[in-house]
């Protein structure tokens, strides 16, 4: 009895929640700890294999490493002109093979980077699909960078060049330099950032702490304050300026008359938002929050807007600036929410009541004294404005806050800080923001795939229907998945995911590749439906290019070869000792697999587009060559993520090929035309072979192909050309893949 297309969606969404079930409790069985500390630095481990004089042109030694904090002197002729340190002894980003990159890094007393090294990575392409010339090129770009500025910027203070095809990687290296930079750079008190030896308590929000209950005893207690400016202030900072003009267009209310009446608030501290907001409206705030993320509430009244109107079109509220010390925060439409009536039945009544997310890459810390700054612009001409500034101090009272005991900042003390985590959270975060198109484009496609494969009988109806469709489909997988967006799945991806698994799993490294990401969770939802086909005949740019160049070969007449089905059934085997192979040395050298692995021609032909070195061109371009004589040929015997990926092919829920009895005895017409032999001479589809090209379907419903649809229109009494029967068998006796029985 089949089942209808309705009825099999209608089992697939009862039983979506436990597959994923199952998943995640395999993901955290396998999940182990952090591994033992060791007690060593990173920095101690590679130190004596750096030459000074590699990392900086001058240099001739390092000195011993300091007692509180993983930094060594760096010297020249006995005087110290830097300190170097490793970047993964003070944060712990990952890269995309899972694995930390340790890039030796330089740093003189301004603060300014002397020299970068990549010491020791398990980046994939950096290690076998990027030139050295490159590499090296991007880390001197580094030198001369000032951390002052990048301080003062957020971080965002220089221009990143991206090396085609390691876009992660790099983006990865980048923050990785320039927040453990950072990090260093205040340790020590470089360029002024920090003094170098902090004194004094640190302390940390007491969340048991009350508030007041009213408005007016919150201002008198400091967990509000307050800016009050009236015209006459501000006329008096307009005429105290250089230009003649702001005086001159000075305000003409009354002096005393309100400008603006700001006040401030830290609610993301609970009793403070509970007690501003109300309950409800904190509830919404604690869902609207990450972790480590705060907010402000700003109120204001009087003739000025702290929020302007500028921030509607540019996505910035330009008028206000938060600062504390070298850190300063601009609100953007994303970070910013109305606020309700304030509850306090003594509150006054504001025409402006706004909340304002802190993002917790940001580096603010809610203990320490911060401002809010207030921009007042006045017109002098058509179009041109000056400006001036006031402050809003913030602290937060005593009684909010409790000491802590300090420790040194490194890449071990903060594995579990909440600081570091956000950090790696914002820069995955910041990556899926920059492919925002690409995301929409793949999310699109994987959607319209999905729909043809549930009315897949409706699709192959017509036979050139799905030919447009196919081709259509796969043109778009090879040039914006492959060639544009190099969203090209690898078994070094798997083996990555495998030694993530056993040792140290982290969602970071997985996702720092948005599309990566998204077709991997895909591929493995499909795996449970359809098999590997989902994705192997479908999403694999390497396998849309070898199956549209062997189409424009077939149109210009270039003979096919059909393996006998011996022969074709005793190479099968080769792609799973391939893969089998990879990560039996997987298990013993994740950097030897990951070169063994150029087994797949994927980064020549898709990532890097054949510009490298001509050995990797010619195997690619082998692989095509032979594929434009037998279709698919890489894809059927020697691809070792299609080997992965069909291990687990005997899991489908679903049978979604329909097949007669008739099919192989004695009816060979799908046999003879799948396009990469994966139907049995008995009938029988493997599905370990099959790449769900939807062909075998079109046989299934064709009035002029399939002999048992042939019969059953005659016995209905069809006004179908009864000769059907003798013209499919005419057509299979011309077709470039009849095997003679």
């Amino acid at each position: 009895m089949q089942v209808s297309n309705l009825a099999v969606l209608w089992r697939l969404l009862s039983s979506l929640h436990r597959i994923w079930g199952l998943l995640a409790l395999i993901i955290i069985g396998f999940a182990s700890p952090a591994s033992a500390q060791t007690g060593q630095s990173v920095l101690a481990q590679y130190l004596p294999e750096i030459e000074p004089g590699a990392l900086v042109e001058g240099a001739d030694a390092f000195g011993p490493i300091r007692d509180d904090v993983p930094v060594a002197p760096l010297l020249s002729g006995g005087e110290q002109i830097g300190h170097v340190f490793v970047t993964s002894d003070f944060v712990g980003t990952t890269g995309y093979s899972g694995k930390p990159i340790h890039t030796m890094v330089a740093v003189d007393n301004d603060a300014v980077i002397l020299g970068v090294d990549l010491v020791k990575h398990s980046e994939p392409i950096v290690l076998i699909g990027i030139p050295d010339s490159k590499i090296k090129k991007m880390a001197a770009d580094f030198r001369g960078l000032s951390l002052v500025d990048e301080a003062a910027a957020g971080g965002s203070g220089h221009e990143l060049e991206i090396i085609s095809g390691a876009t992660v990687t790099i983006m990865v290296i980048d923050d990785s330099i320039i927040r453990s930079g950072l990090k260093v750079a205040r340790a020590l008190g470089l360029g002024g950032l920090r003094a170098k030896a902090e004194t004094g308590p640190k302390y940390e929000i007491n969340e048991a702490a009350k508030a007041a209950d009213s408005w007016m005893a919150m201002e008198g207690d400091g967990t509000v304050r307050r800016l009050s400016l009236d015209v006459g202030q501000i006329n008096a900072a307009f005429e105290a300026m250089d230009d003649p003009r702001a005086a001159a267009r000075a305000l003409t209310e009354p002096p005393e008359t309100n400008f603006i009446d700001m006040q401030m608030a830290l609610v993301s501290v609970p009793s403070i938002g509970r007690a501003i907001l109300g309950e409800a409206d904190y509830g919404n705030l604690e869902d609207w929050l990450d972790a480590s993320e705060h907010a402000i509430a700003v109120v204001g009244r009087g003739l000025y807007s702290f929020k302007g109107s500028g921030y509607v079109r540019g996505g910035i509220f330009d008028r206000i600036v938060l600062i504390q010390g070298d850190v300063s925060v601009r609100f953007r439409d994303r970070g910013h929410r109305r606020m309700g009536t304030i509850p306090l039945g003594d509150a006054p009544e504001f025409t402006e009541r706004d909340l304002f997310k802190i993002p917790a890459d940001s580096g603010f810390d809610p203990t320490k004294p911060f401002r809010l700054q207030l921009l007042v612009q006045r017109e002098v001409a058509a179009i041109e404005k000056v400006f001036t500034t006031f402050d809003l101090g913030y602290q937060l009272p005593q009684s909010f806050l409790r000491p802590v005991v300090a420790a040194v900042e490194t890449a071990a003390a903060t594995e579990a800080d909440p600081s570091e985590q956000a950090a790696q959270q914002a820069l995955w975060k910041k990556i899926w923001e920059d492919k925002t198109l690409e995301i929409v484009v793949l999310s699109t496609m994987l959607v319209v795939l999905t729909l043809a494969f549930f009315f897949q009988i409706q699709l192959t109806r017509s036979e050139r229907a799905v030919k447009i469709f196919r081709y259509s489909f796969l043109t778009i997988t090879l040039v914006f998945l492959g060639w544009f967006a190099n969203a090209q799945l690898s078994v070094v991806n798997l083996m990555a995911l495998f030694g993530a698994l056993t040792t140290d799993f982290s969602w970071q490294a997985f996702l720092l590749d948005p599309l990566t990401f998204i077709l991997w969770f895909s591929v493995a939802a499909a795996l449970l439906f359809w098999g590997r086909g989902a994705y192997c005949g479908w999403l694999c740019p390497f396998g849309a290019l070898q199956e549209l160049t062997n189409h424009i070969a077939r149109a210009l007449r270039v003979p096919q070869i059909t393996l006998p089905w011996g022969l074709h059934e005793r190479l099968w085997p080769i792609k799973y000792m391939i893969f089998l192979g990879l990560f039996g040395v997987s298990l013993a050298s994740i950097e030897q697999a990951e070169h063994l692995a150029e087994v797949e021609p994927f980064k020549t032909a898709i990532v890097l587009n054949f510009v490298r070195a001509w050995p990797f061109v010619a195997y690619a371009a082998a692989l095509l060559i032979a594929g434009l004589f037998v279709e698919r040929f890489y894809c059927r015997y020697l691809c070792p993520l299609g080997a992965a990926l069909a291990i687990p092919a005997r899991l489908r829920m679903f049978d979604w090929l329909k097949r007669y009895r008739e099919c192989g005895s004695p009816c060979q017409v799908c046999a003879n035309e799948c396009m990469v032999q994966a139907i049995h001479p008995t009938g029988e589809i493997n599905p370990n072979e099959c790449l769900n090209c939807m062909h075998c379907q079109v046989l299934y419903q064709s009035k002029t192909k399939c002999p048992v649809v042939i019969k059953k229109l005659k016995r209905k009494g069809s006004n179908s050309d009864p000769s059907a029967f003798l013209n499919a068998r005419k057509g299979l006796e011309n077709h470039p893949n009849l095997q003679k029985n």
